[in-house]
């Protein structure tokens, strides 16, 4: 056999070129087989095109229908069956996309598609598992209601688990027009960051200077790249376009992007207050202060990209970790590090505000927060307030997270010294 798997797209159907979210029906199904790990796909877009499929040599064949609005959680859990698997729906029926394994099954499928079968008549053909698909996996597209219907269904995956209320309550509303308006343009997540790393450049130019006006100016500008910021990760996840290139993209844009406000904001201050702001101190303190930051933002980001890429195997500093597990690895001598919670103290038993702080406390640290902080805080000419804020919270950033980080470290090293082989996650 050649390649692990292979995939038929089947798009003969005119629905097959019916747009959701700026794609066709046919080229997300495309993206889709390429997502569980198709290395190779042929589309099917007129019965001539079927003779391709006799051409492919592969272990496993995956069949799509274009006919309706796909989704990774339709091809997932039958490309995860270790046997020939049909995906069904709540319903039990055929929902479109079927796995055939092993040679007598993926001849048999290779030659019935090859011949003109119809799908459904194949997969009912196999003796395979029925797998229930995801959630977000597929709807029909044949009316205008259920096109809109799929959109809705789509754009439920905007959301993510790890989304703060400040995210999902003052961020999301906003960012969400603007997605549904972006999808249907060629425009790439990818070209959406650098976009973001514009308004973050010029925002931190504006806000350099001394003027109050200048300072919330390019304050404002900063807020609103952080909006549009939202906008690639969505794109990514509507149009099938997520990369660790992505991931890392917007990552390397948002520290920088902090510590680059930062900088801007304390030279800001140096220029509007004067090194005799706080008395002869002999030394300019708003330039100390920009130094301590970049120390202090420095070990913070290098303590949670460490702890990310390490321990948790991720490019996403909100999948960072403050504590972990020791648990066995894939053999007998190998160990790996598993993520846990540590839930903070019952609020119930500590009073309504105590509750109200450990529920929102934690947010002011959150880039969300902050964004919104500094443009109210320059609005009102305090931007000397705001700086000296970002400058505690670095400091208290980094104390937490060194401590975690060193933590981390002698974790590890009791493993290693234990003489077991951690594994990467």
């Amino acid at each position: 056999m050649g390649s692990e798997l292979a995939a038929v797209v089947l798009a003969e159907s005119p629905l097959a070129r019916t747009r959701i979210a700026g794609l066709t029906a046919r080229e997300r199904a495309i993206r889709v087989a390429r997502r569980v790990g198709a290395s190779r796909v042929v589309v099917v877009d007129t019965a001539a095109d079927r003779a391709r499929v006799a051409e492919l040599d592969a272990s496993a064949l995956l069949v799509i229908r274009a006919d309706q609005l796909v989704h990774p959680p339709l091809a997932q859990p039958i490309v995860a069956a270790a046997a020939t698997a049909i995906a069904v729906g709540p319903d039990d029926a055929y929902a479109g996309a079927f796995v055939a394994r092993g040679a007598a099954d993926v001849t048999a499928a290779r030659t019935a598609l090859a011949a003109g079968t119809a799908d459904d008549a194949i997969a009912a053909s196999l003796t395979a598992a029925r797998v229930a698909h995801g959630t977000v996996a597929r709807h029909a597209i044949a009316t205008p209601a259920e096109r809109r219907a799929a959109h809705r269904l789509l754009y439920t995956i905007l959301i993510k688990p790890q989304d703060n209320a400040i995210t999902r309550y003052v961020y999301r509303p906003v960012s969400f027009p603007l997605t549904r308006a972006l999808a249907w343009t060629p425009i790439s997540p990818n070209q959406i960051s650098y976009l973001v790393a514009v308004f973050v450049a010029v925002g931190c130019y504006v806000t350099a200077h001394a003027s109050h006006l200048a300072a919330f100016a390019g304050t404002a500008i900063i807020l609103a790249g952080s909006y549009l910021d939202c906008c690639d990760g969505e794109i990514a996840r509507v149009k099938l376009l997520s990369s660790r290139l992505g991931a890392w993209l917007d990552t390397i844009i948002d520290e920088t992007s902090s510590i680059g406000y930062m900088v801007a904001l304390g030279w800001h201050c140096h220029l509007a207050y004067g090194g005799d702001y706080f008395g002869d101190l002999g030394f300019d303190p708003w330039l100390a202060a920009i130094a301590l930051g970049v120390v202090t933002y420095g070990a913070t980001i290098y303590c949670v990209y460490y702890n990310i890429i390490v321990a948790v195997g991720s490019a996403n500093s909100q999948d960072y970790a403050r504590f972990f597990r020791v648990e066995p690895g894939g053999s007998p001598e190998t160990r790996r590090l598993v993520p846990i919670t540590v839930d903070p103290p019952a609020p119930a038993d500590r009073g309504p505000v105590i509750a109200w702080i450990v529920k929102y406390g934690p947010y002011i640290v959150r880039r969300d927060f902050i964004s919104w902080g500094a443009t109210l805080l320059a609005a009102a000419s305090l931007t000397q307030v705001s700086f000296v804020a970002q400058i505690g919270g670095g400091i208290a950033s980094a104390i937490v997270c060194v401590m975690d980080h060193a933590r981390l470290r002698a974790l590890r090293r009791s493993v290693l010294h234990a003489g077991h082989v951690l594994e990467s996650p």
